[in-house]
C-alpha cells in the first residue's frame, strides 16, 4: 500500500481519503481507528451533581431534551446536562450518531433493539436501558442509516 503525507499550516484539520478497490478488515480498522482519532478530540463538556466532566461522543447513549435541559446518557446510563442545543451537537456528533425525533440523538452503536408498536410508533431501547420514541418524520433516515430499507 501506498501512503503519502501532506503537511502544510493550511489544513485546519486532518483529513484522509482512501483510494481501494476492495474493502478488507485492516482498512475497516484503519477507517474506525481514524474517526477515533477525530471524535476523540471533540469531548463533550456535561455536567452531573455541580461537577464539569468531559464525555467522548463514543461513551454517549442517547442524547434529549428532557424539559428545558439537553441531556445525555452515558454507556452505564449516568445522566449528564449538556451546555449546547441538540442542532449544534447533531453537527459536531459523527456517523455513529442519528437523529430519531426533534428532541433526540442516538449512537447507533449503542442500540439494542426497536419494538415496533400497535400505532405504528417505533420505540428505541439503548443497551444501558433508556428508551425513546423514533418520530414518523425521522423514521426514514433512521431506517435508511441503519440498511433497513
Amino acid at each position: 500500500m501506498k501512503v503519502e503525507c501532506k503537511i502544510s499550516k493550511e489544513y485546519k484539520e486532518p483529513c484522509a481519503v482512501l483510494y481501494i478497490n476492495r474493502m478488507t478488515e485492516t482498512i475497516g480498522k484503519i477507517i474506525s481507528m481514524l474517526e477515533k482519532e477525530h471524535t476523540d478530540s471533540h469531548a463533550l463538556i456535561a455536567a452531573k451533581d455541580r461537577k464539569t466532566y468531559f464525555i467522548r461522543p463514543e461513551d454517549i447513549s442517547l442524547i434529549r431534551t428532557e424539559g428545558r435541559e439537553i441531556v445525555c446518557y452515558d454507556k452505564i446510563k449516568n445522566r449528564y446536562v449538556l451546555d449546547k442545543p441538540l442542532y449544534e451537537l447533531e453537527n459536531m456528533l459523527d456517523v455513529r450518531f442519528v437523529r430519531i425525533s426533534k428532541s433526540a440523538i442516538a449512537n447507533i452503536n449503542q442500540i439494542n433493539h426497536v419494538e415496533a408498536g400497535f400505532n405504528g410508533t417505533m420505540e428505541l431501547v439503548m443497551k444501558n436501558g433508556v428508551t425513546d420514541y423514533i418520530s414518523r418524520s425521522f423514521r426514514k433516515s433512521f431506517k435508511e442509516r441503519l440498511g433497513l430499507q
